[in-house]
C-alpha cells in the first residue's frame, strides 16, 4: 500500500549539490493493544458408521441439535455459517490387507460469538449438543480500522524519531516531511490451536486477553 508523495525541492548552492538528493531510509513500527470483542469459532460434528446413509442421517441430527443450541443462547442465525462438509470412506490394515471399516462424516461451522464473557458456557453447551471438534478460536474487534490507523500514527512517528536521531548523530539538516511512505506487512493476529472439549466439562475457560494491531511503514527522507 502506497502513499502519496510529497515533493521536496531545495536550492543547491555549490557546497551541498551532491547532497541535495540524499535519501535516508528508516522503518518505524507502532502497535495498539486493544480488547478483542468478537470471537469466531470452528465447531464440527464428526459421526462413523459402516452405513454411509446412517452416518449421514446420524452426523445431520447431531449438527442440528448444536445449531438449535447455539440458537437458544441468542446467537443469530446469521452468525453461524457451513465451513466445511466431507465424506471419507475409512479403512482398516490387517496384516497387510487393507478392510473397509465405514464411512466417516464430518460437517463444520464457523460461529461468530460477540458475547466474549459467555464463551466458555456456548462451548460447553455445543458439545453437549453433540458438536465433538472444535478447532480453532481466533479473536478480533469489530473497529479494526480505527486501531489501524492510530498504529500507523505510531509507526510514523516511530520513524521520524529514528531519522532525527540519524540525522542528529550525522550532523545533518534532516526535512521533516517524507517524501514516500510505504506500507510493510504486518502480523495478523494468531488464533487458538485446535483444541478438544468434553462434555464432561463444567466449564470451559477461555481467556481471550489483548489484541496488539501492529503497523509497520518504510519512510523515506531527504537530507
Amino acid at each position: 500500500m502506497y502513499y502519496p508523495y510529497v515533493n521536496v525541492y531545495r536550492q543547491n548552492t555549490p557546497n551541498d549539490h551532491n547532497r541535495a538528493n540524499q535519501v535516508m531510509t528508516v522503518v518505524g513500527n507502532g502497535s495498539v493493544s486493544v480488547q478483542p470483542d468478537i470471537a469466531n469459532v470452528e465447531l464440527g460434528v464428526m459421526t462413523e458408521n459402516v452405513s454411509l446413509l446412517e452416518a449421514q442421517q446420524a452426523n445431520a441430527e447431531a449438527m442440528n441439535q448444536v445449531i438449535e443450541a447455539l440458537l437458544r443462547l441468542g446467537i443469530p442465525r446469521e452468525n453461524i455459517q457451513t465451513t466445511s462438509y466431507t465424506v471419507n470412506p475409512r479403512y482398516d490394515f490387517v496384516d497387510g490387507e487393507q478392510i473397509f471399516r465405514g464411512y466417516q462424516v464430518t460437517n463444520l461451522i464457523s460461529v461468530s460469538i460477540t458475547a466474549i464473557d459467555q464463551i466458555g458456557s456456548i462451548l460447553d453447551a455445543a458439545v453437549e449438543s453433540g458438536a465433538n471438534q472444535v478447532n480453532s478460536i481466533q479473536f478480533t474487534v469489530q473497529n479494526s480500522d480505527a486501531y489501524k490507523q492510530q498504529a500507523l500514527q505510531e509507526a510514523l512517528a516511530n520513524a521520524q524519531g529514528k531519522a532525527n536521531a540519524l540525522a542528529t548523530s550525522m550532523q545533518v539538516n534532516l526535512n521533516p516531511i517524507p517524501f514516500r511512505i510505504k506500507e510493510l506487512s504486518e502480523t495478523m493476529p494468531i488464533p487458538f490451536s485446535k483444541m478438544a472439549l468434553s462434555a464432561e466439562a463444567a466449564a470451559t475457560p477461555i481467556e481471550p486477553g489483548e489484541l496488539e494491531i501492529r503497523a509497520n511503514l518504510e519512510v523515506k527522507f531527504q537530507y
